[in-house]
């Protein structure tokens, strides 16, 4: 099978051209406000370990000029073109940015004795960098401030590449953030941690080649880096809206946003600058309310709620919204228009699903014809860059119906595989489905090429021909997308079917964020890693006693169930483990075996053997499981 990318056909052209037609690409406002204020660029943009490894280089969107070649959504070029802008930039005086450092942007706020850091990007490493060109041109002011606007790892994950455990400890160095913080922080890339990683790879397309016929750009941001994540525990709680906090001299009025573009969000108004800062409630794109990694459906209701209580709140003294993606806004009328759209959007996209729903509509036949309002859909504001209209709507129609649409056909399905072989089977075996869908491919209907040519793969992963046709197939339609995402999740298909798999290139799961993990939470880390089938002639108990707190837990496995109890209990464990909580994670960083517990500080008690009983019932996650093939 080739590997080598291929042109885009005919419909895929016609497609981008329509599309030139259809939208104000004439609209320069976006290039205007992300180049505005530049103080200084990086040159050249890479971040590299310590082995030489390159961890970020947005200089290989290099190619991002010009007008889009036929392989590229125009629009979609185009957001690429404005995300990939780097550099220091002044928002107002006082408050600076650092944006193509990593798929979010850093936020510097100048206070009396320092600065305060919103939103350290992803990884150590470009946090590190982005603080460097921050000083290079403000001068070597000390942090005396992190903030985390929310929970996703794009926004703590380099936190010590700004500050340290340390300085922290000590007081100098307060980090704030909305309540539920580490709940949510830990837990999303902890319990399906690994199973998120993997189609994250997908998503933002980190394995793929930069260029036109390749990866350009994930919409939210150009991708993701893959440095060191870490993660230092928040020592304020913003708990309610109209909360206020200085800190360094730098006031701040806060207003929460529970379960809108994460659980655990909140803005924050800085009144002495006149200036908004959004968190990721609104962006220059539809968001997502169901991300294609996977996560929570998320509340599109509450969104819109929030975003007028911003209008209601701080819009008459606004001059400035900015975000930890893309670039701010300017004017107190053009802010709040802003505002409203992104408002009305996912108001919108609710309230017309639930109107739907209630006609007896399916997710899908809601996305495939619900259409926006005019002035929604000639904003750029409110493309799909990232979310996108048509998943937006399924995930919507999924948080209030489930994943059954009610029809019985569906309540009983075979498995990708077993369907495969049966719909190959009907349609007169594979080579008769390959040639139709070669058919299908020609007329540019490649949706349909892309549903039977699965069938085929999931049913003979080997057959050459179907495999190599859906790789084209898959192909067709990421150059097709305006999305961002849906882009790369295509060309990954491509690029597996056409070279084997490339695995989880960033794992959010790192040492720091295991280390934060509640005594419940680690205990149910290890619970979704009992092999339960191979577990259910197990039974055994496990005391776990810390002597920092006084905190004891019996954990039991029967039925192939991991449970635990902070209750007193009758009996004695089968083992007693006894250490701080500090040296608890060693029991998911390092392993059951007696000695490595001894080692990282556990003291073992009673039948050591129970420990490697456990450990043969657990079945940890695989980084490389296939997605496009069985």
């Amino acid at each position: 099978m080739t590997t080598t990318p291929k042109p885009a056909q005919p419909s895929i052209a016609q497609q981008q051209a329509e599309i030139r037609q259809r939208f104000p690409f004439s609209d320069t406002q976006d290039f205007d406000d992300a180049n505005r204020g530049l103080v200084g660029r990086r040159e050249p943009n890479a971040v590299t370990a310590g082995d030489g490894t390159t961890l970020w280089d947005n200089d290989t969107y290099a190619f991002l000029e010009g007008d889009a070649p036929d392989t590229v959504n125009p629009s979609l070029w185009r957001q690429s073109q404005l995300v990939a802008t780097q550099g220091l930039f002044e928002v107002v005086e006082g408050i600076y940015q650092v944006r193509g450092f990593d798929l979010s942007n850093v936020t510097f706020v100048e206070g009396t004795a320092g600065v305060v850091v919103i939103d350290p990007l992803l990884s150590q490493e470009t946090a590190e960098a982005a603080l460097a060109l921050y000083r290079e041109h403000r001068g070597d002011r000390q942090v005396t401030g992190v903030i985390y606007t929310h929970s996703h790892v794009d926004h703590f994950g380099g936190v010590k590449g700004v500050t340290t455990q340390e300085d922290v400890d000590a007081g100098r160095v307060p980090v704030l953030a909305p309540v539920g913080f580490i709940h949510h922080a830990v837990s999303e890339n902890v319990y399906a941690g690994t199973a998120m990683g993997r189609r994250a790879a997908y998503m933002y397309g980190a394995a793929l080649a930069r260029g036109p016929q390749g990866q350009v750009g994930a919409g939210l941001g150009q991708t993701t880096s893959t440095g060191t994540i870490t993660l230092i525990p928040p020592t304020v709680d913003i708990t309610e809206t109209g909360q206020e906090e200085v800190v360094d001299g730098v006031r701040m009025i806060f207003q929460m946003a529970p379960d809108s573009e994460a659980p655990s969000e909140m803005l924050i108004y800085f009144p002495d600058f006149r200036a908004l800062c959004a968190a990721e409630d609104a962006t220059h794109t539809l968001h997502n309310l169901l991300t294609l990694r996977g996560a929570v459906v998320r509340d599109p209701h509450a969104w819109s709620h929030y975003l007028t209580e911003s209008i209601d709140l701080f819009g008459d003294r606004t001059d400035v919204v900015f975000a930890s993606h893309h670039w701010p806004t300017w004017g107190q009328d053009r802010a709040v228009r802003y505002l409203g759209i992104q408002r009305d959007l996912y108001g919108y996209l609710h309230d017309q699903t639930l109107r739907l729903i209630n006609k007896g509509w399916t997710g899908t036949e809601i996305a495939e014809h619900l259409p926006l309002p005019p002035a929604l859909e000639n904003a750029w504001s409110t493309h799909g860059y990232y979310g996108s209209v048509s998943h937006n709507l399924k995930a919507i129609y999924q948080r209030y119906m489930g994943w059954f649409d009610g029809n019985p056909a569906h309540l009983w399905q075979h498995t990708p595989v077993e369907a495969g072989k049966r719909y190959v089977a009907f349609m007169g075996g594979a080579d008769a489905v390959v040639d139709k869908a070669r058919g299908s491919f020609g007329e540019g209907d490649f949706r349909w090429a892309a549903e039977v040519l699965s069938h085929v793969v999931f049913a003979q992963p080997d057959h050459a021909a179907a495999r190599e046709l859906l790789a084209d197939t898959y192909e067709q339609l990421g150059y097709g997308s305006e999305n961002g995402t849906w882009r790369n999740f295509y060309l990954s298909g491509a690029t597996e079917l056409r070279q084997g798999q490339f695995g989880t290139p960033t794992v959010a799961a790192s040492p720091d964020v295991i280390a934060n993990l509640t005594p419940p939470m680690l205990f149910d880390a290890i619970a979704v890693q009992i092999d339960g089938p191979k577990a259910w002639g197990e039974t055994l108990g496990i005391d776990v006693h810390l002597t920092d707190s006084g905190e004891r837990y019996r954990l039991r496995l029967t039925n192939g169930v991991l449970t635990y109890s902070a209750a007193p209990q009758k009996g004695t464990a089968d083992v007693t483990l006894r250490t701080d909580a500090r040296s608890l994670p060693a029991l998911a960083l390092g392993g059951l075996s007696p000695e490595r517990l001894t080692e990282a500080g556990i003291q073992v008690e009673g039948d050591a053997s129970v420990l490697g009983r456990l450990a043969a019932v657990l079945d940890a996650g695989d980084q490389d499981f296939p997605i496009v093939t069985p």
